[in-house]
């Protein structure tokens, strides 16, 4: 069984706030990738020299960030595209599969550097641990550093968060390299070297799975977090004329925007255009949706979202 649903009278909001915006942060990103480049390939030599697998294991961690700077800022060039006839709603999802791709990116790396550590720990090498520690040192300062550029933008969008969370991590991962570097240097105990590598892989995980799960979540069109759902459908509800609303659905565009469409049934009839930009208006300003489409209806026929409808599911093969 199908429906027809009239459209005459729809409205539309079309807001953009580009948090990740590459004009903001493009210096951000340039100044992170350069150190973090220049780092990887320092940390990686003396930790061939001083065989150090944790050094080696927090240098790999260090280069998948560069990958993921790097994929965090094509992502914010792309979704700054304007729409096309194919691309109606522009490439703004980029932001969000690089915010996917790096978290299951480090997830990868986390398994490789667990690995590693536990044959280290059956047949242990001699560490150098001063020379683990001055480079862990310098890892701490760099990485700091590229933390502190992404904090502003880190608030309001999650690729930019996935940035700054991966600089952080790394800060206080160089710091738990220093410390063990220090303790092997003094103790002589080699196993601390392949037990730091563990710590560290825990420390990427914990830091890597709220932006995993929060990615693949906007990637599955979820309501973003930052939404109140509830809320604002009781406010469609409370609208002047509304007696009624369904087919309301709300998904995230990019890591930064947010899209609604909903129908409304308002038995008056269309309320007319200022009525409809005060919705929307307030969509935008209170539960931070740019883009909003909304259908008014007088409810003189039943619809049923095709979605919910069990009598349409039946008809899906």
């Amino acid at each position: 069984m199908s429906h027809q649903h009239s459209h005459d009278h729809s409205g539309h909001a079309h807001g953009h706030h580009h948090h990740g915006d590459p004009n903001n942060h493009g210096r951000a990103f340039v100044v992170a990738i350069a150190l973090n480049t220049a780092f990887v390939a320092v940390e990686l030599a003396y930790g061939f020299i001083a065989n150090s697998t944790a050094l080696m294991a927090d240098a790999g961690h260090n280069l998948s960030d560069v990958l993921g700077l790097l994929l965090a800022l094509g992502a914010a060039i792309l979704a700054r595209r304007t729409p096309s006839g194919r691309f109606t709603y522009g490439l703004r999802s980029t932001s969000i599969l690089a915010a996917l791709a790096n978290a299951m990116f480090l997830m990868t790396a986390c398994g490789a550097i667990a690995l590693e550590a536990m044959e280290r720990f059956s047949q242990p090498h001699e560490v150098a641990g001063l020379t683990v520690s001055l480079v862990a040192c310098v890892g701490i300062a760099i990485n700091g550093l590229s933390a502190w550029l992404f904090v502003k933008g880190s608030k309001g969008d999650l690729n930019i968060r996935g940035a700054y969370l991966h600089m952080l991590a790394d800060a206080a991962v160089s710091l738990g390299v220093a410390v063990a570097g220090v303790l092997i240097l003094f103790t002589g105990w080699y196993w601390l070297d392949p037990l730091v590598s563990l710590a560290i892989v825990v420390v990427i995980m914990i830091g890597t799975w709220g932006l995993l799960r929060e990615s693949l979540e906007l990637a599955l069109n979820a309501v973003p977090a930052h939404i109140d759902a509830p809320g604002l459908e009781s406010y469609l509800r409370q609208c002047r004329g509304v007696a009624d609303i369904h087919d309301l659905h709300i998904w995230g565009m990019s890591t930064t925007e947010s899209a609604l469409t909903v129908h409304l049934v308002m038995p008056e009839g269309y309320p007319g255009d200022a009525y409809m930009d005060d919705i929307m208006c307030t969509l935008k300003e209170r539960f931070s949706i740019q883009h909003s489409t909304l259908q008014v209806e007088q409810g003189t026929t039943s619809h049923a979202c095709v979605l919910h409808s069990n009598a349409d599911a039946a008809h899906v093969h």
